[in-house]
């Protein structure tokens, strides 16, 4: 009888008291640091082990460490135990059940390859891949072994974002015609001081320079909202050539739709506080999102009187459920309910972003617009 009441008990255990390992290949991205600590409090993962080599980010990695883009919340050193060399015999020995890739972008695919055919899910930063190629490559070994892949942003997990979608689909501001967003800051670092900026400022690593590590996130909103676009064009400048010699360091993209235009900048150019966002004009109405998302429409009083600037209203936002508050409590929540990764981490629309980024590289070298779908 205590056997059958043992094994009531296991049994009546709910889905989410399962916890899923995880690892982490590489260090060389520097999002890493802001993740980190959460996996070390493990209250969703266990982190089994971290895969590295490089003494700069071994010594970091073990010390105790206080991240401001996290409210300075501190974490505690990684234990020497979970520090492997080589991140192939890591995953083998720890039998993770999630593998998330911090490494360069082009390295993704290798990741996929070796963890798909084990039954191991991943996730990686954005983009998705360094090329097209590669995305569609990924996109085939996950079908195959039937495998999660997530492709981690930071803009996904702000509850804004989906303020701005459902003021949208409510049709506050009509039909959109034009989307518009500027996004970057002044650089990533000195390519010759900063390993994280190396590889960053390297056209095969990271697939080209800030048109590639700030124009995913523009062109993954504009695919979200509006879907693929029919053609894209796309231009870059050597702002700072004697720094990023290699690769681009601001870039324009232009999607045209059937019925509307997207216009992003992406730059590693900007001077301190300037004024960046996402803006849509519909025919109804504007949004534009900022540090607060203001909605004005044709219909709203004047601000002064007459003809003036329409009153701005606020759309207030929401909180997110903890489920889609951060990358590891989305892929918790996907496996535990055995649901697909879905949104803006999904991995076809990430294969997408790949597809419209290959072809603004292609526009910029031939100087012609790249119709899509992508041959």
């Amino acid at each position: 009888m205590k056997h059958i009441l043992a094994l009531f008990c296991i049994l009546a255990i709910p889905a989410t008291a399962q916890q899923y390992k995880i690892a982490v290949v590489s260090m060389i991205h520097a999002h890493v640091w802001l993740h980190l600590g959460t996996m070390l409090k493990g209250d969703k993962v266990k982190l089994v082990g971290v895969a590295e080599t490089l003494p700069e980010l071994l010594e970091r990695a073990g010390r105790i460490d206080v991240i401001p883009q996290t409210n300075n919340v501190t974490r505690p050193g990684v234990p020497a135990n979970l520090i492997y060399p080589d991140w192939k015999k890591m995953i083998d020995e720890t039998k993770p059940d999630i593998v998330w890739a911090f490494t360069e972008t082009n390295r993704h695919l290798d990741v996929v390859e070796y963890c798909a055919p084990r039954g191991i899910h991943v996730m990686v930063e954005k983009p998705l891949a360094a090329s097209y190629k590669d995305a569609l490559a990924i996109q085939r070994l996950a079908r195959k072994h039937n495998i999660q892949v997530l492709t981690n942003y930071g803009s996904t997990w702000s509850a804004s974002t989906y303020a701005v979608k459902a003021a949208v689909d409510s049709g506050a501001i009509g039909k959109v015609f034009r989307l518009h967003a500027t996004v970057g800051h002044n650089g990533p670092g000195d390519p010759a001081k900063s390993s994280f900026a190396a590889w960053l400022a390297d056209p095969v690593k990271n697939g080209a320079g800030a048109l590639v590590d700030f124009g995913c996130y523009s062109v993954l909103w504009s695919l979200w909202l509006e879907g693929r676009p029919e053609s894209v064009y796309a231009t870059s400048l050597h702002i700072k050539p004697q720094m990023f010699p290699k690769v681009e360091d601001h870039a324009t993209i232009l999607l045209n739709y059937k019925n509307a235009t997207a216009i992003f900048e992406a730059s590693w150019d900007l001077p301190p506080r300037a004024p960046s966002g996402n803006e849509l004009f519909g025919t109804g109405g504007s949004i534009l999102a900022g540090r607060r998302i203001e909605l004005r429409t044709f219909g709203a009083r004047p601000a002064s009187g007459g003809r003036g600037m329409p009153e701005p209203e606020e759309i207030k936002v929401a909180p997110l459920p903890p489920e889609r508050s951060d990358p590891i409590n989305y892929m918790v929540d996907r496996l535990t309910n055995k649901q697909p990764v879905e949104g803006l981490s999904a991995l076809d629309l990430n294969v997408e972003v790949n597809e419209v980024l290959e072809a603004a590289k292609e526009s910029v070298k031939t100087g012609k617009a790249i119709r899509l779908p992508a041959k």
